[in-house]
């Protein structure tokens, strides 16, 4: 547990670093062509600074965290599949949001992990300047590690404002990306069963 006095230093080196945030955005909007001090930009560069810092705060989470007291033993080894688990994210090649819809399942072996934690492991991940297809796997890597399942599988369907806004300017294009380990990579009949589910529409 920090000191107070560490406290302090942490809370002048947080303070420092939201300041220099500002300070670049507020160099940016005046390269752009645009005047940081007129009424409506006036307060913009410390708007963007709180919102990049909650939109990459994953950076300060790690998924031992998240999980710990999370898993539980019990004697069950069907599928269990979290889907449509919503998500933002910041592309790392522009700095643009994608965004979509995660499905997560796991095969059992002995332990479980509590339904909100795999939602909360997305939005970990997620919360970091991404590309989807990493995304996709650490999502996965993160559940095989933790509780050893037989298999995991991890879908993500995401639309990219980096396509949409610029570039080829697709506005209806979307990506798809999978990881499947164990179980979900080996045996199509599971793999099958996965994708079925995800497939089929909440009532």
């Amino acid at each position: 547990m920090a000191k107070p006095t560490e406290e302090i230093i942490l809370h002048e080196e947080k303070e420092l670093d939201a300041r220099r945030i500002a300070c670049h955005v507020r160099e940016i909007i005046k390269l752009i062509g645009e005047d940081p001090n007129r009424e409506g930009l006036r307060k913009t560069p410390e708007r963007y600074e709180k919102a990049l810092k909650f939109l990459t705060s994953g950076y300060h989470q790690n998924a031992e965290n998240i999980l710990n007291g999370a898993t539980f033993s019990v004697a069950y080894d069907e599928m269990v599949i979290v889907k449509d688990i919503e998500f933002f994210s910041l592309c790392e090649h522009h700095l643009l949001p994608f965004f979509g819809k995660c499905h997560v399942a796991y095969l059992p072996n002995k332990r479980v992990i509590g339904l909100s934690k795999v939602a909360r492991l997305v939005n970990m991940f997620a919360r970091r300047l991404q590309i989807q297809e990493r995304l996709t796997s650490q999502i996965a890597a993160a559940i095989q590690e933790k509780i050893s399942p037989e298999g995991v599988g991890v879908i993500i369907e995401a639309r990219h404002l980096c396509m949409q806004m610029r570039g080829v300017e697709k506005q209806h294009g979307q990506a798809m990306t999978s990881a499947m380990l164990g179980g979900f990579r080996h045996n199509k009949q599971t793999r099958d069963e996965f994708l079925s589910l995800v497939r089929t529409k909440n009532s």
